[in-house]
């Protein structure tokens, strides 16, 4: 499923837009609040197998939002280029939506270990080291993919 694109020759495909979601450093998670407003934050996340998770302290706004408001957007933009004589910008960018669940147990577990992988590469054992110590301060959510759309000018 792709959300609409207005200029159709801009779209990716669905592996480009997986491949840039995949290979981001961050994104910007965007929630609702129980009044209707909007709130969009940067988080580190990382995917694996077929959702988006991120950590996150045990409490914030965020956690009120999708305490309300189970249904997020989330957005990462690749690297960019201004060109300045053609009044354009090069870049490339995937939007996903879906619903944010928290997990626990072993899935938590996977999600932590994901994030070593991609952030700390070169470090697992002390990652996992790390995970143990600390997990229990942190909560860990799930965004499964219901939609992705990427778009590029390159």
């Amino acid at each position: 499923m792709h959300h609409e694109l207005r200029r159709t020759e801009r779209g990716m495909t669905e592996p480009e837009a997986r491949k840039l979601l995949e290979r981001g450093e961050y994104g910007i998670l965007s929630t609702c609040g129980p009044d209707g407003q909007p709130y969009g934050i940067p988080l580190s996340y990382c995917v694996v197998g077929d959702a988006l998770y991120f950590h996150c302290a045990v409490e914030g706004r965020k956690l009120e939002n999708i305490a309300a408001d189970d249904r997020v957007s989330f957005c990462v933009v690749g690297p960019t280029e201004v060109l300045p004589d053609q009044f354009s910008t090069r870049y490339e960018s995937v939007i996903i939506s879906g619903r944010a669940r928290e997990v626990f147990d072993r899935e938590k577990q996977l999600a932590l270990e994901g994030f070593v992988a991609k952030y700390s590469t070169g470090f697992r054992a002390e990652g996992l080291e790390y995970i143990a110590a600390k997990s229990e301060r942190a909560r860990v959510f799930r965004v499964g993919i219901d939609s992705i759309c990427g778009k590029s000018r390159r």
